[in-house]
């Protein structure tokens, strides 16, 4: 379970988030570009501070305004697929798949790396490098990355922007999925309503004045 409720002052409004995601829910966050939706996703990943507020994922307080606990991203065990995938470009395919498993021990992570790019269909890639690859089997690589590291969330910040419409279906497909067989909660954020079909539940933002609200 991840519990959030936070508040971040943003240059041209206050930003509030407070819902909560359920291990096996995929909550999707609708919304315009500006809504504050990837300041979220970041807030909870810990790339940007909240102002104030609570971050609670399963046991483990994640930041506390009160408490003063900001744990750091690396830490936080949460997978985050960007935009821009953000793959290694200097890493092969199996590389940036391998990269998600350092600090591990060795049978763990090559059942890991192989369980990982088998569920996405990659193993053929394996020695290629990203500029090799298709938009398609760049997403592929970076849900495959992410999820070999065996993350207790999962944060998908519009991972289907970028492609076609044939290879957004398919993705959609197994971004839909994932919730269930990993039991974790999944967030993705998108302004397409295409998206919204793929949730368990979605959270559209709220205006008031200077007040931007995202609200269970």
């Amino acid at each position: 379970m991840l519990k959030v409720d936070i508040l971040k002052r943003l240059p041209d409004y206050l930003l509030k988030a407070s819902f909560s995601v359920a291990a096996g829910e995929l909550l999707v966050l609708a919304g315009p570009s500006g809504s504050g939706k990837t300041t979220i996703l970041e807030s909870l990943a810990g790339l940007q501070r909240p102002d104030a507020g609570n971050i609670k994922l399963n046991n483990q307080i994640l930041f506390s305004s009160i408490k003063r606990v900001d744990v750091p991203t690396a830490k936080r065990n949460i997978g985050f697929v960007f935009q821009s995938y953000a793959l290694f470009e200097h890493l092969t395919v199996e590389g940036n798949v391998r990269y998600a498993t350092r600090g591990i021990d060795k049978p763990a992570r090559t059942r890991r790396i192989k369980e990982s790019m088998e569920r996405f269909g990659i193993g053929y890639l394996r020695e290629r490098f990203p500029a090799q690859l298709s938009g398609g089997e760049r997403q592929r690589v970076a849900l495959a990355r992410v999820l070999a590291q065996n993350p207790a969330a999962l944060f998908l910040d519009e991972p289907l922007a970028a492609l076609d419409r044939k290879l957004r279906e398919q993705l959609r497909q197994d971004i839909a999925r994932l919730p269930g067989e990993r039991n974790i909660p999944v967030i993705l954020v998108t302004h397409c309503s295409c998206e919204e079909r793929l949730a368990t539940r979605v959270l559209r933002p709220q205006r008031n004045d200077n007040t931007i609200s995202w609200m269970r």
